[in-house]
């Protein structure tokens, strides 16, 4: 088994290929791009507790190898980050196809999977990290951003401005979740139990400075609140404790949330009443206690969330399942507050809208700037994605490869990916550009705690939604596929699919990815729809969908 190499890896830039064709390159680069974006490549973890790339250096290395050998009619075949075929396809077949961490059912549960990962025969991909389209930071930035924009609206007169969130966690998209806030007018305090992980965020420019005592911190925050700065303060410490003692303290927020890792017990979530050495200490030499502390944390954390929210407080789960954490470990109010996506974001979904990307695989920023000027010039009238991208231009360090992120939806996604093959095509741009989504999208994912949180019709827990997602984009044509089991709520409560396009320029990518592209955000609008949201059955008639049951 080969180990880990000695430096940091980078993905390539430039226009020389190390693989025989554009869609191969997408691949090979952005694995490597999420290594070089990851929060602790050594171990090939990307993001969120244990999502990683690969499941060890071998296979990393066995799937660089691969793709740099595989022809344009092949296809790769990776179960859970280790590459077990090469099939001779056809060029509309994807190039790879990934499965990471799928159980059966009944089977599907942490325990087992940790008993299959400590004997090497699975992986845990997250979201992103596990199907080689992470960009950073970034990639959940927007939808942070638009959802503390809606609960403005919602509940502050339209902006946080003289309001504090207190929130948990400084990882890779928690820690964005500050930088949205004072986007949008607020002042945060974001406690986190890694110093490094507080600095990475400084260093951004995500978080303006670390403090180390809690009373404190809220002082700073209430003196910017009341002179109306916006200001993104960060605390040294553990969630569970510092909201505790806030809360005994009687001491006021505005919103309270939290985007720890609480998905992953053992790996992503840290007991509470221990330093972080301590807590990585017992982590390896007695993970069952480790976990059973955990979960007791949680208890205490959601405990105290709830109460915030009987103290008036807007108060809601950003994702990671610690309600669920909690209720298992017998705290049977803890699903008193809403997840953000029932709360905030579902009706984007309704009408196909979601958090689409762009990815300059030449590296070059130039490349990023022209095609934002063309993402503002094309959709101008729409206001809210148009305002994001200028904002973000200006305000979003670039991570690895120049990316954007933008929610786009039903009908734009398709034309502006055939915009970015004919920049590809003039030679406009430096080199091809890969476009892909988070798997937290309008159709591609069940999750009965967050994206699918309490639908209409009461199918939260139905996954056949996302697998004919991903097959309809293997039918289509992607550049690849991939099909995940947890994501950011652990294993065995989420199904979610995800895929990448390749805009190289040529008359066959234009096909695949009007194709692709209208079928991946159009399974969205369909699955709303067959829930019953009027948003999607009106749309899906009006963009002339077939939908047999609704007569369309």
């Amino acid at each position: 088994m080969r180990p880990a190499p000695n430096a940091p890896v980078r993905a390539p830039r430039g226009t020389e290929l190390h693989t025989k064709g554009w869609p191969q390159e997408a691949a090979y680069r952005l694995l490597m791009n999420n290594l070089e974006v990851a929060e602790d490549w050594r171990r090939l973890i990307v993001y969120g507790g244990r999502g990683k790339a690969a499941r060890d250096w071998e296979s990393y290395y066995r799937i660089v190898e691969t793709l740099e050998e595989l022809d344009s009619d092949e296809t790769l075949v990776v179960q859970s980050g280790k590459p077990v075929a090469v099939w001779r396809t056809h060029e509309w077949a994807p190039r790879v196809l990934i499965s990471n961490a799928m159980l059966v059912p009944y089977w599907s549960t942490l325990e087992h999977f940790n008993e299959l990962e400590a004997k090497g025969l699975t992986m845990y991909g997250q979201m992103t990290a596990g199907s080689w389209c992470n960009i950073g930071s970034q990639g959940i930035v927007q939808g942070t951003y638009e959802t503390f924009a809606t609960a403005a609206k919602m509940k502050f007169g339209g902006t946080l401005k003289g309001r504090i969130t207190v929130t948990g966690g400084l990882g890779m998209f928690s820690g964005i979740m500050p930088h949205c806030i004072r986007l949008n007018g607020g002042v945060s305090i974001a406690v986190e139990i890694d110093p490094e992980r507080i600095q990475r965020r400084v260093e951004l420019g995500f978080v303006d400075e670390m403090l180390t005592d809690p009373d404190e911190a809220y002082r700073l925050a209430r003196h910017c609140a009341e002179r109306g700065e916006a200001r993104a303060i960060a605390v040294l410490g553990n969630m569970s404790d510092v909201l505790g003692d806030f809360l005994e303290k009687g001491t006021h927020f505005d919103i309270v949330t939290d985007q720890t890792s609480a998905h992953d017990m053992l790996e992503g979530y840290v007991p509470g009443g221990m330093s972080l050495a301590e807590a990585l200490d017992l982590r390896k030499s007695a993970p069952d206690e480790y976990i059973g502390l955990a979960r007791a944390s949680a208890v205490r954390q959601v405990r105290a969330m709830v109460e915030y929210q009987r103290r008036g407080a807007l108060v809601f789960d950003y994702g990671n399942n610690i309600r669920q954490e909690a209720y298992n470990a017998g705290y049977k109010d803890a699903f008193a507050f809403p997840g953000f996506v029932e709360a905030f974001i579902r009706p984007l979904f309704c009408v196909g809208r979601g958090p689409f990307r762009w990815i300059c695989l030449s590296g070059e920023e130039s490349d990023l700037r022209k095609t934002e000027q063309v993402a503002l010039s094309e959709f101008a009238d729409d206001e809210v994605f148009a305002n994001w991208v200028r904002l973000a231009s200006e305000h979003q360090p670039i991570e690895g490869l120049p990316a954007r992120l933008g929610y786009l939806g039903f009908g734009q996604r398709a034309r502006f990916g055939k915009l970015l093959n004919d920049m590809v095509r003039s030679g406009e741009l430096a080199g091809p550009v890969a476009m892909s989504r988070d798997h937290l999208d309008t159709g591609s994912v069940a999750s009965p705690n967050r994206e699918t949180e309490r639908m209409k019709d009461g199918s939260d827990a139905v996954a056949d939604w996302p697998i004919l997602n991903a097959m309809l984009n293997v039918a289509c044509g992607a550049t690849y596929v991939a099909v995940h089991n947890g994501g950011g709520v652990g294993v065995g409560y989420a199904t979610h699919a995800g895929l990448v396009m390749v805009a190289d320029g040529t008359d066959l990518a234009e096909r695949k990815i009007e194709r692709c592209l209208t079928v991946d955000p159009g399974s969205g609008v369909v699955r709303h729809a067959d829930a019953g949201y009027e948003t999607a059955i009106e749309l899906a008639r009006s963009a002339g969908i077939r939908m047999p049951m609704l007569g369309t």
